[in-house]
């Protein structure tokens, strides 16, 4: 393909793309495909010669879309929002076409300081306390990581570096054997899998703190265990607090266990992945109160702030916690300005050498939208997740499980988890909207987040009357 066909074509692919965007609504949500459709439809191996582009796309529409969960579509209820708007996808285009590989300020300066200046927009957008952002001598300051999973991995490895060192300075004799097999972790019972995960990958001793009636981590609870763990001769070290847990976007107590992390010098990390979107709109900032105690923060603009994956973004106090657990300096990455104290290298940041310009999609999407724009998004899917719940608590027979904050309702029929069960197997078999459940306590709830960034009401208005339409199916077959 030279460059005459690839304008041709790639002006075809944007009118694919946008005829895509645009007819999405017409497309079913969930595929009606089972386990190992696809591969009978494909050769066994790569053609030796090359295929016409007319091929390829024939063949994108007969084999790759029937297995497509659309995640755009205004009737995909699941999970949480995958982001995406145009300004963003024209960015990731040019990011794609650009190619660079910016771990270092000298691979691509352009990509690390757009990345620095971007993050502090994006903190200032969130009123973050000075000390997250990098701005011209700031000792802190914000970096892309690929996931929230990502963020807190970084986290805790900071984190078990910095206790580490500073045991051993304290007591020479220690081994860093004899440190890890004292440390330990803590997290809500409501966190995220990917924060055990975290775990699992740094070797540590992770601890679940039961939540109270709102699904939230208090200090009295935090206090208990770590009282307990402390007189077992163990070593506390991290707190990881959920602002917007992913079973019901419940809010940890910031303001509860951040004195406590202060008190026990223990890093606090905060994972707001879907809900620190929402802390741009002033009326939703108050949810963010106590992050002053925090040591890093993370939260995807991949998720609700119309920056298609990945992007997520973390910020830290002080960034030599996290170039002190990460860097090495092997001589072919090394460059003349890197001690000069005026530049970032982000491959001391995170897991991966390499990473993409992934702050040109904040750019584009920051400056044509404006944050006007931003929070006018946000404010819609809130707007639309109580619409849902008033249509829910308007029917007897269905019950809301969690307070309604941002764009997800928690909600099930009133009754056995078995009956729940069928309704969710009924609503995704019919393929009309996607749902997933989630346990909170020992209850099957059926989760309805707000997620495309075309959901209008109607849409809200049709899933309702569908659900409430097979919660009856499933009533009378409870009778039978």
């Amino acid at each position: 393909m030279d460059a005459s066909e690839f304008r041709r074509r790639g002006k075809e692919m944007v009118d694919y793309v946008a005829d895509y965007l645009e007819g999405i609504e017409g497309r079913p949500v969930y595929p009606n495909v089972e386990p190992g459709y696809l591969r009978p439809l494909i050769p066994t191996e790569a053609p030796q010669e090359p295929e016409a582009f007319e091929d390829v796309i024939n063949d994108l529409e007969k084999i790759i879309m029937p297995g497509v969960t659309h995640w755009h579509s205004p009737y995909f209820f699941a999970y949480f929002p995958t982001a995406s708007s145009y300004p963003s996808l024209l960015a990731d285009m040019l990011c794609g076409a650009v190619g660079c590989i910016g771990f270092s300020w000298a691979a691509s300066p352009a990509c690390t300081e757009l990345e620095t200046v971007m993050m502090d927009w994006l903190g200032k957008m969130l009123q973050l306390p000075e000390e997250f952002l990098a701005g011209k001598d700031g000792e802190g300051g914000g970096v892309i990581q690929g996931s929230a999973s990502e963020a807190t991995l970084v986290a805790l490895l900071a984190a078990r570096t910095k206790v580490t060192r500073r045991l051993q300075a304290a007591s020479p004799e220690l081994t860093q054997a004899a440190i890890m097999e004292k440390l330990v972790a803590y997290f809500s019972d409501q966190a995220h899998s990917s924060v055990e995960r975290a775990g699992l990958i740094g070797g540590v001793q992770m601890k679940a703190i039961p939540s109270d009636g709102k699904f939230a981590m208090r200090a009295s609870a935090l206090q208990e265990a770590l009282e307990r763990d402390k007189a077992a001769g163990l070593i506390p070290f991290l707190v990881v607090a959920t602002l917007g847990t992913t079973s019901c976007c419940s809010f940890d107590n910031l303001l509860e266990v951040g004195p406590i992390c202060k008190k026990e010098d223990m890093w606090l990390h905060i994972d707001a992945a879907y809900a620190g979107s929402a802390f741009i709109c002033p009326e939703f900032r108050h949810l963010l109160n106590g992050v002053e105690f925090a040591d890093s923060f993370n939260f995807n603009p991949h998720k609700w702030l119309l920056v298609n994956f990945d992007c997520s973004a973390m910020w830290v106090k002080k960034r030599t916690d996290l170039t002190g657990a990460f860097k090495l300096d092997p001589v072919y990455l090394k460059h003349s300005h890197q001690d000069s104290g005026l530049i970032t290298d982000y491959r001391h940041w995170q897991i991966p050498l390499g990473r993409r310009f992934r702050s040109l999609k904040l750019w584009f999407v920051f400056r044509m939208y404006g944050v006007k724009g931003l929070q006018a998004h946000i404010r819609k899917h809130v707007q639309l997740a109580h619409k849902f719940e008033s249509l829910v608590r308007q029917d007897s027979r269905f019950e809301i499980c969690a307070e309604v904050t941002l764009g997800l309702v928690c909600f099930r029929l009133k009754g056995s988890n078995q009956l729940n069960e069928a309704l969710l197997q009924r609503i995704n078999n019919a393929k009309k909207i996607h749902l997933v459940p989630c346990h909170l306590r020992d209850k099957f709830v059926l989760r309805f987040a707000i997620c495309s960034r075309m959901v209008e009401s109607a849409h809200v208005q049709f899933a309702w009357e569908h659900i409430r339409e097979l919660g009856e199916d499933v009533l009378r077959a409870e009778k039978k």
